[in-house]
């Protein structure tokens, strides 16, 4: 029996990951990852690095960070304590879906995991006080390679469902995709 439930989204590639609880009088286990598991719903790099994140305010928001080829990374993204709104978007120069963003409700309640493909920029909104969040990365952080685009990008119009808050200077100087004529990855 899978511990995990694989839900395409309406992205390519971009899947929804609904991790199955065993529960008894005492608590619950929760297996977050399973290299098995995984490799059968067709994810065969290993993970070589995790990351665990704490943000303390209700509004704040992280990204939208991603890191150039080679050293692309598949990240799947859990809330460990908390509710966040948890948005990929797809910044692959030929996909469909190019630069269009989907948003998952992810939290401790809820058990989901956001499993979001090389290709794709990351970042999250608090909805809560004292979120957080763990990361499991198939390619380590490089900071050469790394890129990001700014999260009140008129031409991303992410839904924030609440005011963006509490932005690090670093995230409030990324780029807009129409500033910079943003060509997107290839992979």
């Amino acid at each position: 029996m899978s511990r995990f439930d694989f839900i395409q989204t309406p992205l390519s590639d971009l899947m929804l990951v609904q991790r199955k609880k065993a529960e008894d009088h005492r608590g619950f286990l929760s297996r977050f990852y399973c290299m098995e598991a995984f490799s059968e719903a067709g994810i065969k790099k290993p993970i070589v690095q995790i990351n665990q994140t704490l943000t303390r305010k209700k509004g704040a928001v992280r990204g939208l960070h991603f890191q150039h080829p080679p050293h692309a990374e598949l990240k799947l993204v859990s809330c460990l304590k908390g509710e966040v709104l948890d948005v990929a978007v797809d910044i692959r120069r030929t996909s469909p879906t190019f630069l269009q963003w989907h948003g998952e409700i992810l939290s401790a309640e809820n058990h989901k995991s956001l499993l979001i493909p090389e290709g794709y920029a990351h970042g999250f909104q608090a909805l809560t006080e004292d979120c957080e969040l763990v990361y499991l990365h198939t390619s380590a952080y490089h900071s050469d390679s790394e890129g990001a685009l700014n999260v009140t990008d008129p031409a991303l119009s992410i839904d924030w469902p609440l005011p963006v808050i509490d932005l690090s200077k670093r995230d409030q100087n990324h780029p807009f995709v129409t500033n910079t004529n943003f060509k997107g990855i290839t992979l």
